[in-house]
């Protein structure tokens, strides 16, 4: 959960800087601009992944502790079966994850960025 709000922390830091500096030349407002996507693309692929796994992972608990419900018997098997499918939900935000640093691994570094400005 820190890395995930130092990570929005700088996207903010980025976008902002982004809009600063935007009023210096055309050239340097469409290289921030497209900064600004990059940042966007990488918090809306977090987002929309921990989303859709937290959704999906709310449904398998509930759908396995109603089946442990209605036969305790069975409690071994579904929790089993349960953690399987938890992991591999949790492996598509891990793959959203990735794509995310990917993303931010193609921001300019700082030198680059005072380059662009100018």
């Amino acid at each position: 959960m820190k890395k995930f709000v130092a990570l929005s922390a700088a996207l903010a830091v980025l976008t902002t800087a982004g809009v600063a500096l935007a009023a210096d030349g055309v050239v340097a407002a469409a290289a921030l601009e497209t900064i600004g996507k990059i940042a966007q693309a990488a918090a809306f692929a977090i987002g929309f992944a921990a989303f859709g796994t937290g959704i999906a992972q709310g449904l398998s608990i509930f759908s396995a502790l109603s089946g442990i419900a209605r036969n305790p018997e069975t409690a071994p098997v579904i929790r089993l079966n349960m953690i399987i499918g938890l992991a591999l939900i949790e492996s598509l935000c891990i793959y959203a994850l990735v794509v995310a640093f990917i993303l931010i691994g193609k921001l300019p570094s700082a030198d680059q960025l005072i380059g662009i400005v100018g």
